[in-house]
């Protein structure tokens, strides 16, 4: 079975600033939303597709310096902006494909501080348009 492994940096810009120095984790999860379109006569379910239902999970670290993690984030809550996640900084192609989250909505920024580790945040970017790039 063929997979694809990146054992490289993954590249994640919120707007243009680029925060993949302080993201240990990026989840893309691009949904659209299943609408029933079953009649009367249909021996089976059927669906449609309705509206898209997206978001980008980041685990970041919880930097105060200066344009780190809290100077990026602390103006975007309420707010939506765009968010990509790359698998590495190699050009934009067919194996490296570039996700762009456009119009993802800032809910919150939890912060988490626990003794004897780093401070972290986990946020969600919800709601927006996907789409995959390969130029």
């Amino acid at each position: 079975m063929a997979t694809s492994t990146y054992l490289s940096n993954p590249v994640v810009k919120i707007g243009a600033v680029d925060i993949s120095d302080q993201c240990t984790s990026a989840t893309i999860n691009q949904k659209t939303t299943a609408l029933d379109s079953t009649a009367f006569g249909d021996t089976a379910m059927k669906n449609v597709a309705g509206l898209q239902d997206n978001s980008i999970d980041l685990e970041l670290y919880w930097s105060t310096a200066a344009s780190e993690t809290y100077a990026t984030l602390k103006s975007l809550i309420g707010t939506s902006v765009t968010v990509t996640v790359q698998g590495s900084s190699a050009a934009t192609s067919a194996t490296n494909p570039l996700g762009t989250l456009t119009g993802g909505y800032l809910e919150e920024i939890p912060v988490e501080y626990k003794v004897g580790e780093l401070s972290k945040t986990s946020i969600t970017f919800k709601g927006g348009t996907f789409a995959w790039s390969e130029s």
